[in-house]
């Protein structure tokens, strides 16, 4: 298989997919802006309470790890949608599955969330 030749317009444009990706998720996903308002509430809080560099760094991940579980899951449930409209057990499987995947994303990112911010209201 001939290997493509780098394209500087072809990774333009695989931005401007994504980017495109992340208007439709905000349009149709109401979970999205829960993570949003949440993700914003943990900035401001990070920056009133003054969060060191490395709490900042486990927050980011803790909220990356959220809107990822969160994006991959609103595509699954998509998928599994146009694959059979259709109540089937097997597509309930994989959307329940992929559900408690943000579930468990959002538990770990509560955690750290306690972890950083308690100790700060606690001490202060």
């Amino acid at each position: 298989m001939e290997q493509e030749k780098f394209s500087l317009r072809k990774r333009i444009q695989s931005f401007e997919y994504a980017f495109s990706g992340l208007r439709l998720i905000f349009k149709t996903d109401h979970n999205v802006w829960l993570h949003f308002i949440a993700t914003v509430g943990v900035i401001v809080l990070a920056l009133m309470v003054k969060v060191s560099l490395g709490e900042a760094a486990f927050l980011a991940i803790a909220i990356g790890l959220v809107w990822v579980t969160e994006l991959i899951n609103t595509c699954l449930e998509k998928m599994m949608d146009f694959v059979s409209k259709e109540k089937h057990p097997d597509i309930k499987y994989i959307k329940d599955v992929s559900a408690g995947a943000v579930l468990i994303a959002a538990a770990t990112s509560l955690v750290i969330g306690c972890i950083v911010f308690i100790p700060k209201f606690i001490h202060s």
